[in-house]
């Protein structure tokens, strides 16, 4: 197994984990427009606590999107700049992944339904089968309105865990989508914990990205501009 540091801050929450030989170190908080503060003193800590260097790194990770415009920016940068210093693959997660992964292990979910709120009265929404800390997508990456959101046909008869900030949206959303949630998590937020164990097996699976592919992904074309 690698070891690998996973870097996020696509959401309010700034986060760092490191993985190494099935254990991982980590570092979270929730704090808006403090990520670029906070990132490289979180890597610092995780990598102390740990006793590794950054020479002794096998592959970065980080949180890829869909999520904050400037975070994504603010991770990719930072998990590129430490890429081309040690010359090791960079791994883009999904951040919608990294929520799913973070239910299924919380509850032993096997059907997950994330929506995180994209602004603009949109959620960013995707599901996936989960089994054994794998993830199957079932629906591809969207943005949508909360009243566009829709399961899986063939999945109507099981039981869903809905988990991600869009959720507080669900009065918006169809009332089968409703319905068939048995357990909504509206708090959690991507954690670069969850990103790490991901970026993980794509390593395993010979996933090997050079650090000048690093592509955010935005869903949305459009950044939305307020005037003073």
């Amino acid at each position: 197994m690698p070891t690998l540091l996973a870097l996020d801050a696509s959401t309010s929450a700034c986060s760092c984990a490191l993985w190494r030989d099935g254990h991982v170190v980590s570092r979270y908080r929730d704090a808006p427009r403090q990520h670029t503060q906070l990132l490289m003193p979180m890597v610092d800590e995780v990598l102390a606590e740990a006793g590794v260097g950054l020479s002794d790194l096998d592959a970065l990770a980080y949180g890829r999107g869909p999520g904050s415009f400037t975070g994504l920016r603010i991770a990719a940068g930072t998990a590129q700049g430490l890429a081309f210093a040690l010359e090791c693959p960079l791994i883009g997660v999904s951040t919608l992944e990294a929520l799913a992964l973070a239910a299924h292990r919380r509850l032993h979910a096997r059907y997950v339904v994330v929506a995180m709120d994209a602004r603009m009265n949109e959620v960013y929404a995707a599901s996936y089968r989960c089994h054994d800390g794998m993830l199957e997508p079932l629906m591809q990456e969207a943005v949508l309105a909360p009243e566009r959101l829709r399961l899986p046909v063939a999945s109507h008869d099981v039981d869903w865990v809905g988990i991600g900030s869009g959720w507080a949206l669900r009065e918006r959303m169809p009332a089968d989508v409703q319905a068939a949630l048995g357990q909504i998590l509206s708090e959690p937020q991507p954690a670069a914990e969850d990103m790490a164990r991901l970026a993980v097996q794509a390593w395993e699976a010979g996933e090997r990205p050079a650090a000048d592919e690093t592509v955010p992904v935005y869903l949305r074309n459009e950044v939305a501009w307020q005037r003073a």
